[in-house]
């Protein structure tokens, strides 16, 4: 199965009308120099604009600090009270709240001023780490803590990604640009974790947070200075607007916002795309330390099996976007989107560490059907909505990977760990075709429904 080619209906922007007249010309670079533009243009012409540099920089910096904190916040607690569930809710508490401000915040990337939003962001995460360190900090104040840069992952994800259109072009820059931010930090979980072990070998949990808090605060000033001021996104209407937006005009354009965006069938088919094979994919991930103590594999066993799916998903990205042009990665978008999930079938026949090794590596391959993603879901959007629905779409990311993992964990208390990986694998496949076929069904035709 592909998706429709030829110049009528490459994606979404010709199956909807007018869709071009909403899209601003692309922006020149911090430096004054134009960014690349609409056509095929590699890696290295994306790492040619300036303002893209910064953005990288900010977002290496922050991820590393992410993933060293994550770690150290979990050995915190795990010390303080011994208690593997508390020490497993850092990780949950991380996730958990994404829902909540994708839904009831997501207006703030379209209301105020990108730059803004972004040093904001960073500096209100930096702030709550460095809250952790205060010595006697209790530890429902340490997880209380925790959910508040999760509830403005989002909004900070979602800015970010509307940032990149405006600094890169609407083109396949767009797609190369959001594909290293990926790359970038899947490479900073292998790295992250371990560079956070090895650090928590030499200095105390709270040592490393301070670290973390730090890396923080750089990458904010490093978006601050390195990237420049644009007034924010208007806000267009749209039939009325909710009961809500007179007393709280936030909550109001949040609610309305994503309103609009699901009452679009196309947006709505694309952004349940980006959910459901993640969802799936991390089933038989979440069941690795399990499965792993049945073959009788030790930590190191373990960490490999951890590392094979990044692993995958860095060299897919990577070669998909170097090697080939916007038109075939389209073509390929539907077809390994649903075929992330075979390989999970595999574990079927309960195979040994080496073979398991290598369904996660290809599970992580699959990560490639986000670069045609991102090229339709861009296109498909209104520029007034786009900070928005960056931003409901990490959300409804993180959220449907959180109820996979929860899932998994569930019906594995009951059946064998092999048995529900493959499972997972063969309703993962099925759910993903019924939803890449109604991908496919909109490029075409009329797409929104009015409300």
């Amino acid at each position: 199965m592909s998706t429709p080619s030829g110049p009528g209906t490459t994606g979404p922007l010709e199956s909807r009308p007018g869709a071009h007249a909403s899209r601003p010309e692309l922006a020149p670079g911090a430096d004054g120099e134009p960014p690349p533009g609409p056509g095929s243009v590699g890696y290295r012409a994306v790492f040619a604009v300036r303002e893209f540099r910064a953005v990288f920089a900010a977002h290496l910096v922050s991820m590393l600090g992410e993933m060293v904190g994550q770690i150290a916040l979990s050995v915190l607690v795990f010390r303080l009270t011994g208690s593997p569930l508390l020490s497993a809710l850092t990780f949950a508490t991380s996730m958990l709240p994404y829902v909540i401000g994708g839904a009831l915040l997501s207006a703030v990337a379209d209301r105020f001023p990108a730059r803004r939003v972004l040093v904001v962001c960073d500096l209100v995460h930096a702030a709550c780490v460095a809250a952790m360190v205060v010595p006697g900090m209790p530890v429902a104040a340490l997880l209380a803590l925790r959910c508040v840069p999760a509830a403005i992952s989002p909004v900070f994800s979602g800015t970010r990604s509307a940032t990149l259109g405006d600094i890169l072009g609407e083109g396949d820059a767009f797609v190369l640009g959001r594909s290293v931010l990926r790359i970038t930090s899947q490479t900073a979980q292998l790295a992250g974790f371990g560079v956070g072990g090895l650090l928590l070998a030499a200095v105390s949990p709270r040592v490393a947070l301070a670290l973390t808090a730090a890396a923080l605060v750089g990458s904010a000033l490093v978006l601050r200075f390195g990237t420049r001021r644009r007034p924010a996104r208007r806000l267009t209407g749209g039939g009325a607007p909710p009961a809500t937006a007179g007393r709280w005009p936030l909550l109001g354009d949040s609610l309305s916002g994503i309103r609009r965006l699901f009452a679009d069938r196309r947006i709505r088919a694309l952004m349940v795309l980006s959910w459901v094979p993640p969802m799936f994919v991390v089933m038989p991930e979440v069941l690795l330390t399990p499965y792993s103590d049945g073959l009788g594999l030790g930590a190191v066993g373990l960490g490999l099996l951890m590392c094979g799916m990044p692993v995958g998903a860095i060299t897919s990205e990577a070669l998909v976007g170097s090697l080939l042009g916007p038109h075939a990665r389209t073509r390929l978008t539907l077809p390994v989107g649903v075929a992330a999930m075979l390989p999970a079938l595999g574990y079927a026949a309960h195979p040994s560490f080496g073979w398991a090794l290598a369904l996660q590596v290809l599970t992580g391959c699959g990560i490639a059907y986000h670069l045609g993603l991102d090229q339709w879901f861009f296109a498909a959007v209104p520029d007034e909505l786009r900070g928005r629905a960056m931003t409901v779409m990490t959300a409804g990311l993180m959220t449907s990977q959180g109820l996979g993992m929860a899932v998994s964990g569930a019906v594995a208390e009951v059946v064998p760990v092999h048995v529900v990986a493959a499972t997972a694998g063969g309703c993962g496949a099925l759910c993903s075709l019924l939803v890449a076929l109604e991908v496919r069904r909109t490029a075409s035709g009329p797409v929104r429904t009015e409300v």
